[in-house]
């Protein structure tokens, strides 16, 4: 079964600039995956002949209280106009606002109380979703290498927010480098998410570069998905190890079918 195969623009060619990276990624038949928006000059974007298939759906706001959740709407509509005009196919989301480095602009500890406002969080973005007819993605984080202090981070967690607001308009962005690192199981993981699946983003553990540099067996997870019937979106989110030409063939290989 064939996946359609994308990479993360800003982690490639970074002495280049985005537009550029975008460009090269359409040469090579792969979509792109962007982080946050207003990095980036709109126009040029526009003008890369890219199709997008994920970006950053906010730009500051947290899921888990009041007045970061009314934050987080008022970025998150902001921005899903910007995704509908680059035409970009899912929007992600975080626990809480990521600042330099990954690091949570609020480390927070995820209360029941927090859990409850989370979801009904995840239910207004349904509503912001379903009336601009965009679809935003939840993805898990690890904590312990990258992202320390952010709340519902978990694969574990994610799936359990995302399958209980269980609505088209919210899917799952499985990181399965963060989840290695946090929770491992990785063929397995696959399968409780697949429902919800939306997107799926890969590097190797340790080091965040492409396929067969770490310990992960990806050629393995793609014949597993292979057989599960998932046939989305799979993002390179790595950095090359040596080449951005050979990263991008290692990766194409391992999802190769």
């Amino acid at each position: 079964m064939a996946f359609a195969l994308a990479a993360c623009a800003e982690m490639l060619w970074q002495d280049r600039p985005i537009e550029w990276r975008c460009s090269q990624l359409a040469d090579m038949g792969f979509q792109v995956g962007l982080w946050n928006w207003c990095d980036h000059d709109l126009n040029k974007l526009e003008r890369s002949g890219a199709t997008f298939s994920i970006m950053n759906g906010y730009l500051e706001g947290r899921l888990g209280d009041d007045e970061g959740a009314d934050i987080l709407l008022a970025s998150a509509r902001e921005t899903a106009e910007v995704g509908k005009r680059l035409g970009v196919a899912r929007l992600n989301l975080h626990g809480t606002g990521l600042g330099d480095g990954g690091r949570p602009k609020l480390a927070e500890v995820a209360t029941p109380q927090k859990w409850l406002k989370a979801r009904d969080t995840l239910h207004r973005i349904c509503n912001l979703a379903e009336e601009l007819g965009v679809t935003f993605a939840l993805e898990n984080l690890n904590q312990s290498v990258d992202h320390a202090g952010v709340p519902f981070a978990r694969a574990e967690e994610t799936l359990a927010l995302v399958s209980a607001v269980n609505r088209p308009e919210l899917r799952l962005n499985l990181d399965l480098y963060h989840a290695q690192i946090g929770e491992g199981n990785l063929i397995e993981l696959c399968k409780a998410c697949l429902p919800w699946i939306g997107e799926i983003q890969v590097a190797d553990v340790p080091g965040r570069c492409e396929p067969g540099t770490g310990e992960i067996n990806y050629p393995g997870i793609s014949r597993a998905l292979s057989v599960m019937g998932y046939d989305g979106t799979i993002t390179l989110e790595a950095y090359a190890s040596e080449s951005e030409d050979a990263a991008l063939e290692a990766f194409r290989t391992a999802f190769a079918g």
